[in-house]
Formats: C-alpha cells, sequence, structure tokens
C-alpha cells in the first residue's frame, strides 16, 4: 500500500485548506480565459484572476465539447489561441456555473446544480463511528488529492490466511471528491501482512456504494428541508461506514485468493505481464514494475501477478494512481477464464 498520510496531517491539511476555500456562482459568460492561461472571473464586487488546477483545466474541455488532446496541446504551446477558443464559447453559454478555488487556483468548473460534500465535512461524520466500531480498526493511510479524499482503514480483528504464514485483514477505503471527481464512495479492501499490499475488491465480488452528490437545486429548497436532506445524507454513510467490512465478502475474496494461488503461469513470464498489463490498463512504465516484482516474488501464479501489480502501487508517484492500480489487483483475481489463459500460456 501506498504511504499517504497520517489521520493527523490529513485533518491539519483539510483544516488548512478550509481558510483558503472559495467559491462562486456565476455566469460562465463572466468567466474569462487570459493568453497566460489563467481565468478571470467578474463577480458583482470584485474581478478576481486566477490559474486553474489540470483538473480544472480538463472540466472546461469537457464543458466546452471541446478535444482534451487538442486543448492540452494548446494550452502549452498556444495558450493565446486556446483562449480566443474557450472565451468564443463561454460568451455563447447562459448556464450558471459553480466555480471553486482553493489557495487562489481554480480547482473546479462544475453545474450550479452540484451539491457540496466538503472532505472536512466526511472526516467529521466517519472518525467518531470508527471510534464506536473498536481498537481493531487502523487508519493505515490517507492523503487528499487535487481530486480526491482518501481514507483507507483496516480491521486488525478480522483476519484469515491465504496460505501459512500468509495472513490478510479486511479493511475498507472511503474516497470523497469535492470538484466533481465521483461522489463518496467506500469499497471493500483486502490487506496482506506480508508485503503490506492493499487490494480493492472493484469487481462482481465489490460491495460498492455511492452517496453524496445530490443534484437538487438547492436554492429552491428551505432551511430545513435542506437540514433533513444533510441529515438523511449523513445516516447513509454512518451506514456505508458501519458495514463497510461484510465477513462474507471478505471470506469470499480469501477463498478466491487462495484458488489464485493454484493458477500457474506456465508460459513466457515476460510476455504473461504484457498480456496482463493489457488486459487491466496499464502504462509501459507501470508494466516494468508489476514485471521486476513478479520476478522479485517468485510465485509465478495468478496470486503471485495480482501481488505483483499491488505491489508496484507503492512505486506510482500519483496517489490516485496508486489506488486505481490496487483497483487493478483484483481485475487480475477475476480476469475471464480466457483472458487468463492467454497470461498463463503466453509465449
Amino acid at each position: 500500500m501506498k504511504t499517504g498520510q497520517t489521520i493527523v496531517e490529513l485533518a491539519q491539511e483539510l483544516l488548512d485548506q478550509q481558510e483558503s476555500k472559495r467559491d462562486f456562482h456565476a455566469r460562465s459568460k463572466a468567466l474569462n480565459m487570459l493568453p497566460t492561461g489563467q481565468f478571470r472571473l467578474e463577480t458583482k464586487d470584485s474581478e478576481v484572476v486566477m490559474p486553474a488546477t489540470g483538473y480544472a483545466h480538463g472540466q472546461m474541455a469537457s464543458k466546452l465539447n471541446m478535444p482534451k488532446v487538442y486543448y492540452d496541446r494548446m494550452l502549452r504551446h498556444c495558450p493565446g489561441l486556446l483562449a480566443q477558443n474557450v472565451n468564443h464559447w463561454l460568451a455563447q453559454s447562459e448556464d450558471t456555473s459553480l466555480i471553486r478555488s482553493l489557495r487562489g487556483e481554480m480547482r473546479a468548473v462544475l453545474s450550479d446544480r452540484y451539491r457540496i460534500v466538503d472532505h472536512n465535512d466526511i472526516l467529521a461524520m466517519v472518525l467518531p463511528e470508527l471510534a464506536e466500531m473498536g481498537d481493531g480498526m487502523k487508519i493505515a493511510s490517507c492523503q487528499v488529492t487535487e481530486s480526491k479524499m482518501y481514507i483507507k482503514v483496516i480491521n486488525t480483528n478480522l483476519e484469515a490466511a491465504i496460505s501459512l504464514n500468509d495472513p490478510v485483514h479486511a479493511g475498507f477505503i472511503l474516497s470523497n471528491s469535492e470538484v466533481g471527481s465521483g461522489s463518496v464512495s467506500v469499497e471493500p479492501f483486502i490487506y496482506r501482512l506480508v508485503c503490506t499490499n492493499g487490494m480493492i475488491l472493484k469487481d462482481h465480488r465489490q460491495r460498492k456504494n455511492h452517496v453524496g452528490r445530490v443534484t437538487e437545486n438547492h436554492n429552491l429548497y428551505a432551511i430545513d428541508t435542506l437540514a433533513a436532506i444533510d441529515n438523511t445524507f449523513k445516516l447513509k454513510l454512518r451506514d456505508l461506514v458501519r458495514n463497510a467490512i461484510s465477513i462474507t465478502t471478505f471470506r469470499e475474496a480469501v477463498e478466491d485468493l487462495q484458488v489464485a494461488k493454484t493458477a500457474i503461469i506456465v508460459g513466457n513470464p515476460v510476455k504473461a505481464v504484457e498480456v496482463t498489463a493489457k488486459a487491466i490498463g496499464l502504462n509501459e512504465s507501470e508494466s516494468e514494475l508489476v514485471l521486476s516484482n513478479l520476478i522479485r516474488s517468485g510465485d509465478l501464479s495468478k496470486f503471485g501477478m495480482l501481488n505483483a501489480v499491488t505491489r508496484s502501487a507503492e512505486d506510482v508517484e500519483s496517489y490516485d494512481r496508486a489506488t486505481e492500480i490496487e483497483r487493478l489487483g483484483s481485475s487480475v483475481l477475476y480476469l475471464p477464464a480466457s483472458t487468463w489463459r492467454e497470461v498463463a500460456t503466453a509465449n
């Protein structure tokens, strides 16, 4: 599992962020792109100039139906041309946007119907629930990135063995986005003690739940109605956390991992990794990490392959991508039989 922040560091980071957040509800045509690549927003009281994150630029490209590859190319090599294109289409828009900024940087361009669920609110709801669940609940890794917050929790009281001296714990990962990159999500997590690898269960045996982004226009509702909506959300999140670690799901996953140890790679390991990488969506550098980990482990089985994938997450710079690679470990576990045969016999 990729090392992130401690829960104390995460809480401090969220506190620091809270003091520098600004949100603007404004007509899209009030937003203009400057030749420098920055954005200027005209509000009722002032004019705000902000650089934009890569994520916000991606949202702007999507909002204006501009191909992301071409948008990025213009941003790098001809920002003035990009500004002309962006400003032309913004001027044609009649909608209202929610512009989210942090530390003076535009980080999201969202619909004004987007209902905000901030990280600090999620943390305030989750920590008391974890405390009530007992001493066995351990926060193993946290991180807040440009697009998401992650909290990875292990239940040290729920343990099983894949084989002799190879124990695993059950756990879950909670994620949230403040910028439109997905709603609140809780996913089962398997933590292997031998190598501290983590695998998120994302396939057909997963228990993945989404709550959070409420699309109703909150301007239409009274304060007590909004309070009731918020309370319902809190109750949903409480239930998701309390039921995040299903004993049945954990036991099924352990059984599947045990079976995976018997699925042997009989072909060329290099080719096996190439086929696996193509099947689950790894790039060339990630594929090289997987091959190195597979050879180092000496475990030429499906179990060895999925652990080589999840171990690679530790060496990826991006915490977002590392978490996605931990999901891809379960993609290996639940590869279609025909695809696994292709992996196992590749030459």
